[in-house]
């Protein structure tokens, strides 16, 4: 790879975590965007989550079309295009769909609303397949997951002000009690003008930054046994949709009501896992026409990234409904916000002091810093909640499970596959004490969540994509694909909570379900400890190499 001076490199990454910024900002703001939709298309609640479906679907689609152009057209097109230009031309994509929100309300189509979504997630897929490896060629390989961590804490600090500043564009004030239903149309309008001029602005200003060149002249080989793999995990995709009016239609040609939809969510995960498991298998055998879907590595990363992606956003998914629940406290719509706010700023927590690696500092710095930084993003999650008017007192009890987080912190010793083996068991340990606990309790368990997910992305992405050599674009569009996790395991866990009220004698069907992210954060664990082994077999052992502060 082709890069500058190592002094290019802080700038340079200054400039790049911008676009971090807006994925954590819109992604956040859509759980403010959906309850107008809800009361403004007259929708079912299974049809307002369409948004979220679609939003997370997106970037997989968006992914899948890049590769498809490129296996085409046989050049890799974000390689030859270059980082750069791929991140100015999905900031431009995703200033078309903002642009599209305006015809888009004023038609009142949901399905138009649906396919603007989409076309701002397939410009977001554009940037997370451009950026994520750019941040990590910004240096030294064992620092990439640092560099990561940092930008992923900017990406969370856009996650704590989406919601508050789309409540002030749309409510008039951040703690406002009005309706959806009273939200008026130029409101939202304003909203979607202002995102399109900064998706715009970012763009112009990423055109005249002075970036390191980061790509590859070497030639790709073709890699067409990956299309079969990847066109059984879009059918899987399409079958999530299909799950309600599938059911239906054998149930009435069957004459019978024993064909229930969640079998065809069941299924859907069970394909894309096997097929991954499949691909790995049959690579083994012959690397030749798998491109970079030879390397074990970046196949577990992909199960991973989707097993991950699917944990984080079905924990606070459900958690809504679970605090409703008498068992943990029949919380109002109004005193549940927080607790999903503290959930979004965990993550924001635990990657500020993942990203303490990145910076040129002593060891007693890092080892201080380590211990304070923690609490101090703390203390802003709970600055930006009482900013809205909120009781933060209940929220300060939080702060064992911080401490918690320190000390996985000092175990993990700043080596990617322990700390990213230590979080995952932590996880599992949170996830069992919320199962076999109820009230405050539980629901702290549950946000820790957010703490033990908050360095994933960038520890897996890091690890996946080492050693890739000339496939790393690829790679990375692969990776990106598999934020369908996003769109699958949430409604995953909604069937489970469906449909297994007292599987266990005196726990309500929502409390059992969140068995699902017990077993996601197992499958993280293991991959931290197989992507380990992998590595090591290949002549990579990142964790015998301590990570270096700065670049």
């Amino acid at each position: 790879m082709e890069q500058n001076k190592a002094k290019s490199y802080s700038s340079a990454l200054y400039t790049l975590i911008t676009v971090f910024f807006f994925w954590g900002f819109l992604a956040a703001s859509n759980g403010v965007f959906i309850p107008f939709c809800k009361e403004h298309f007259h929708l079912t609640q299974f049809e307002s989550q369409l948004i979220d479906f679609t939003f997370y679907g997106g970037y997989f689609i968006g992914s899948l079309i890049l590769y498809f152009a490129s296996s085409i057209s046989k050049v890799d097109i974000m390689n030859k295009m270059g980082y750069k230009n791929g991140i100015i031309l999905g900031l431009i994509v995703s200033a078309v769909g903002a642009l599209g929100m305006i015809p888009a309300i004023a038609s009142g189509s949901f399905g138009f609303i649906l396919a603007v979504f989409f076309i701002i997630a397939v410009g977001f897929s554009l940037q997370q397949t451009a950026a994520n490896p750019f941040v990590v060629a910004l240096g030294p390989p064992e620092t990439g997951s640092n560099r990561l961590n940092f930008a992923g804490s900017i990406n969370n600090i856009g996650g704590l002000l989406g919601p508050v500043v789309v409540g002030i564009i749309l409510f008039g004030s951040a703690s406002a009690k009005i309706a959806a239903k009273d939200v008026q149309i130029s409101s939202v309008n304003n909203l979607y003008y202002m995102l399109a001029g900064l998706f715009i602005a970012v763009a112009i200003f990423f055109w005249f930054s002075n970036l390191p060149k980061v790509t590859s002249d070497e030639k790709i080989e073709p890699s067409g046994k990956a299309n079969t793999p990847l066109l059984i995990m879009f059918l899987a995709f399409l079958l999530i949709l299909a799950a309600d009016p599938l059911s239906a239609y054998l149930n009435k040609l069957l004459s019978s009501d024993h064909i229930k939809s969640q079998y065809f969510v069941y299924a859907s995960l069970a394909i894309i896992v096997l097929t991954l498991v499949g691909t790995i298998l049959a690579a083994k055998k012959s690397k030749e026409g798998w491109g970079a879907m030879q390397y074990p590595q970046l196949i577990l990363g992909m199960l991973a990234i989707f097993t991950y992606v699917g944990t984080e956003v079905t924990i606070q998914s459900n958690m809504g409904s679970l605090l409703k629940t008498p068992e943990f406290g029949s919380f109002k719509e109004s005193e549940i916000a927080p607790y999903i706010s503290l959930y979004w700023g965990s993550l924001m927590i635990g990657r500020f002091a993942g990203a303490i690696g990145a910076f040129n500092l002593s060891k007693t710095a890092k080892y201080v810093l380590t211990i304070l930084i923690p609490f101090i993003a703390f203390g802003i999650v709970l600055l930006v909640n009482a900013a809205t008017g909120v009781n933060v007192s209940n929220l300060y009890g939080y702060a064992a499970c911080v401490a918690i987080l320190i000390v996985a912190f000092f175990i993990g010793q700043q080596k990617p596959t322990r700390t990213l083996a230590v979080l995952g068991l932590l996880g599992m340990v949170f996830m069992l004490t919320g199962l076999a606990t109820t009230g405050k309790v539980a629901t702290f368990a549950f946000i820790s969540g957010g703490l033990c997910c908050s360095i994933m992305w960038p520890s897996i992405f890091s690890l996946a994509i080492t050693g890739l050599g000339k496939y790393t674009s690829q790679g990375s569009a692969f990776l990106i694909m598999m934020i369908l996790g996003g769109s699958i395991i949430p409604p995953l866990q909604g069937k489970i909570a469906d449909g297994s009220n007292n599987v266990i004698p005196g726990m309500s069907g929502i409390h059992f379900s969140y068995i699902v992210p017990v077993l996601g954060f197992a499958y993280l664990a293991y991959f931290a400890w197989k992507v380990s082994r992998e590595l090591r077999s290949q002549g990579i052992d990142l964790d015998h190499v301590e990570v270096a502060a700065g670049h």
